[in-house]
């Protein structure tokens, strides 16, 4: 038998959640619109875990995906991340990143790097994954 993974949620996050999920960056909206709500299993956008707000979530695949931009290369923002991911790793999640750029200009390769993640990760916990095929 499979062991489920226990997500604490901060409830007091729960407007600021709400409010990230209609305010999405162009990048986000990309991803989310283009590619990550297409996916099955299921991935949730802003969702709480702990006392943190992740970009995109997939519990079945145990993945979160985090969209970067400029505010993530100063060096507090940068330690925060790295606390913020050690959090969720702590929690059996995978935790990938993209910059902003990197939706910009090279959207295909990101698109390739999370369908071979999830693909990874879908083997490994036994869990079928299928992707749209206009991407």
């Amino acid at each position: 038998m499979k062991k489920k993974i226990i997500i604490p949620v901060n409830s007091t996050l729960d407007q600021h959640a709400k409010n990230l999920r209609k305010n999405m960056t162009n990048e986000e909206k990309t991803i989310w619109y283009d590619f990550l709500n297409k996916i099955t299993p299921r991935f949730h956008r802003q969702k709480i875990i702990g006392n943190y707000i992740v970009d995109f979530y997939c519990p079945k695949l145990k993945i979160v995906i985090e969209i970067d931009g400029v505010q993530h290369y100063d060096i507090a923002n940068s330690l925060y991340d790295t606390k913020r991911t050690q959090f969720l790793e702590d929690l059996g999640l995978s935790v990938i990143r993209f910059d902003n750029i990197d939706i910009k200009k090279d959207f295909g390769t990101v698109v390739y790097d999370i369908t071979t993640h999830c693909e990874e990760k879908a083997q490994v916990l036994g869990v079928k994954v299928n992707f749209p095929d206009d991407v």
